[in-house]
């Protein structure tokens, strides 16, 4: 017999940004520890095939694509669970954007726009789906930090300020909504292996220096996240709130390796 504490059986999960990478993972995890799983993010296409990914590992879903540019399109995605599902337990928050470019020329239009999705986002679902969880007086709030949010990373200047307040955030909305019954926290991936970063990580110089500050000597699989997020959604971390969970096979612990 397993340990009940993790079983998500009865519970309603949205997974924000859930159609792929990071997010897709966790929402299959989820959905294996027996959760009905809402995938959501821009692009109908990949809203779909999300969707028929969770109705074959058993669960139930729906189909409805989002944008946390809008507080209009998530009330929409909100009130879409709410007629099926009746309720959400379960936020977690995986949309995410970034770009390379020097610090001393990066344009305020791009800065702006990863603020904008990283932060301004995350607080934007934070808040449409925390008032209902806050009403009802139970929930799981799970936001994605990054290695950024603790080092720099090189050249990814509003991605490391949008992530470092991704974890301010977290510890700020946990103190207000414990009393309500709403734990927040967050996970800070470390690299993951992804369609998106494959050529980055596997031929430059950059991918070789991750791998080399890695100390478990190899990148993560994005299958990897899945039990932190069914842990922070499940009951066996119901005194856990305010937290920033890192998984990342040792990368913040790395001094000298050899």
């Amino acid at each position: 017999m397993g340990f009940p504490g993790f079983d998500l059986t009865d519970r309603t999960a949205v997974v924000v940004g859930g159609t792929s990478g990071i997010g897709r993972a966790i929402a299959h995890g989820l959905a294996r520890a027996g959760a009905a799983v809402v995938c959501t993010s821009r692009r109908d296409e990949q809203v779909e095939s999300t969707a028929t990914e969770i109705e074959g590992l058993g669960q139930q879903t729906i189909r409805c694509v989002s944008d946390v540019s809008s507080r209009e399109s998530l009330e929409n995605l909100l009130s879409s669970c709410l007629d099926v599902f009746e309720k959400v337990d379960i936020l977690v928050n995986s949309a995410g954007r970034t770009k390379r470019e020097p610090s001393v020329s990066q344009t305020e239009e791009d800065w702006n726009a990863i603020i904008e999705t990283n932060l301004t986002g995350t607080f934007r679902a934070c808040q449409v789906f925390g008032q209902h969880m806050i009403e009802k007086g139970y929930g799981r709030i799970i936001n994605i930090a990054s290695l950024s949010t603790f080092v720099s990373l090189f050249e990814v200047a509003a991605y490391s300020a949008s992530k470092a307040a991704v974890a301010s955030l977290t510890k700020s909305l946990a103190i207000e909504w414990a009393r309500h019954g709403v734990n927040v926290n967050a996970i800070a991936p470390g690299v993951f292996r992804t369609a998106l970063n494959q050529k980055l990580l596997d031929e430059t110089p950059r991918g070789k220096e991750f791998l080399t500050r890695t100390p478990m000597g190899r990148f993560g699989k994005v299958e990897e996240l899945a039990g932190a997020a069914v842990f922070l959604a499940s009951e066996a971390a119901s005194y856990v709130t305010g937290e920033v969970l890192v998984v990342d096979g040792g990368f913040l612990a790395s001094g000298v390796n050899q």
